[in-house]
């Protein structure tokens, strides 16, 4: 029996240009990454119900609605003929590999941060009382926060640099036009935290589709993905007290 086909983790030639998923399958994941997104932006907080439950059930919604898309993601590119192991790419053939995709997120942090930095200068960007209320208070509220950003270094970077950066770029039929859209798709789902940081965080879904596509593997970019969502977090509940 024939092995189903690879899906490269970044196209680079005509024949990866191909879409790895039904287009019905990328609608239906848009208009439910859209619905979410506009509902937090309107609730001002990370999920609708954070305001009402708290923080405790806000992060909870938070890693079971993003596992419940990467598992949709593997349902569309499975239905297609690919892995999402592939899509991921990259492989830990030892302790050596592992520490150099460490170093390499830990390189793209501190280029980045750089970058994200002056724009946030320049946008003379302020933290809201909803990026304020999504930070943790107490040792089980940062535990689940930990867990929180883990996730999102996993599940964000299947969605956007590995799902969504290749159905884009199969649409706009340019590696970077994929990056540049699901960059764009990136920032926009970061509603709630004022137009200032949606543009932020938009180039810096553009840098992460730039490290992806230049390793040709998630890895890297999980890894930089959830060392910064925790340790942001972590100091910001100190400094924004």
């Amino acid at each position: 029996m024939d092995s189903p086909p690879s899906v490269p983790p970044q196209p680079t030639t005509e024949a990866e240009l191909r879409p790895i998923a039904a287009a019905w399958h990328t609608v239906v994941f848009l208009c439910f990454l859209a619905g979410f997104a506009f509902a937090s932006a309107r609730s001002a907080n990370l999920t609708p119900d954070m305001s009402r439950y708290g923080r405790y059930a806000g992060y909870v919604q938070v890693m079971i609605l993003e596992w419940i898309m990467v598992v949709f993601v593997w349902y569309g590119i499975r239905r297609a003929g690919g892995r999402l192991r592939d899509l991921v790419g990259g492989s830990w053939n030892g302790i050596g590999a592992v520490i150099r995709d460490v170093a390499i997120a830990i390189g793209f942090l501190l280029v980045s941060g750089g970058v994200l930095n002056g724009m946030s200068h320049l946008l003379k960007a302020v933290p809201n009382q909803a990026i304020r209320n999504l930070l943790p208070r107490g040792h089980t509220e940062v535990a689940l926060f930990l867990a929180v950003a883990a996730t999102a270094g996993f599940c964000e970077e299947v969605i956007f640099r590995g799902y969504l950066q290749r159905q884009f770029a199969a649409v706009t039929r340019s590696v970077t036009g994929g990056i540049l859209v699901q960059g764009l798709a990136f920032g926009a789902g970061h509603g709630y935290q004022g137009w200032k940081y949606m543009a932020i965080i938009a180039v810096f879904g553009i840098l992460f589709g730039l490290l992806a596509w230049w390793r040709c593997s998630l890895r890297p970019g999980m890894i930089a993905h959830a060392l910064q969502d925790g340790a942001v977090g972590l100091l910001a509940r100190h400094a924004l007290r």
